[in-house]
């Protein structure tokens, strides 16, 4: 956290008031003072709460919302994403020039405003390696209505993800009742260093079966992606319907979902 305090002018009847009464300790008027100054943060919530999930040339807005709360009222507040493993040396900000966010003063207290920054993201143009994908911290600030500003590093959280693909082919097509079907595919995700999308090995993906009129897919197995993230394995035909992949993603990655590939079983 670091505060910057205000220079407030003091008047000569204020001081030989000061003078005539007993000093408190140094430390005790500091702690007040910091006490007084202090804004707080809560309720850091962005994009709702929702992944950020970010292809090769994705663009969004995102946007954070907070509340700011100072004994003195809210003058201003602003909020940004950083990565890395201080603000020193952050390797990544979403976004890079900060906007000021947008306050509104509670009805019922004054001391309470809520905030919201909305500001857009370019994968190509933000996201220029793959480390970038994972936990981002909020730095949230405050200058109160004495001068007086707060900024807290890491006021909330958010996860900044690589998009996935997935893809599937079931076969033979048509196939007799209690043949054997070969289900392959790939799982993929954006390589933001390399602008491609690339094979993401040894990951668990789910087989799925939905019957033909009906709603519900059902998962059959699970399989665990190859090289180049290949995907591969078989089942019973069993009756006409739509196989698919689904990987339900990771800390740095997204999840992502095959279209169903229709099987006629005869």
């Amino acid at each position: 956290m670091r505060i910057r305090p205000a220079v407030a002018a003091v008047s000569l009847a204020t001081a030989l008031s000061a003078l005539a009464a007993p000093a408190a300790p140094t430390s005790a008027l500091a702690a007040d003072r910091a006490a007084s100054s202090d804004t707080v943060f809560s309720h850091v919530v962005v994009d709702g709460g929702k992944d950020i999930v970010l292809g090769l040339t994705t663009r969004k807005t995102v946007s954070i919302t907070w509340t700011a709360t100072d004994p003195d009222g809210v003058a201003a507040s602003w909020a940004y994403l950083w990565h890395g493993p201080n603000t020193d040396d952050a390797d990544g900000i979403l976004p890079l020039y900060p906007p000021p966010g947008t306050c509104t003063v509670s009805a019922t207290d004054p001391t309470t405003s809520a905030c919201k920054v909305s500001f857009a993201v370019d994968a190509a143009r933000d996201l220029d390696h793959n480390g970038l994908a994972g936990t981002w911290k909020v730095l949230a600030g405050a200058q109160d209505n004495t001068d007086d500003w707060t900024e807290i590093d890491a006021a909330g959280t958010a996860r900044v993800k690589r998009l996935a693909r997935v893809t599937v082919n079931a076969s033979p097509e048509p196939v007799k009742k209690g043949r054997t079907i070969t289900v392959t595919g790939k799982l993929g995700r954006a390589n933001w260093e390399s602008g491609s999308y690339t094979g993401y090995q040894g990951q668990a993906v789910g087989l799925q079966f939905r019957k033909k009129g009906s709603s519900t897919y059902t998962t059959l197995k699970t399989v665990t992606s190859g090289g180049a993230g290949a995907l591969r394995t078989t089942t019973r035909a069993v009756a006409d319907g739509y196989f698919r992949f689904v990987f339900a993603g990771t800390a740095t990655t997204g999840p992502a979902t095959a279209a169903g590939d229709f099987v006629d079983v005869r």
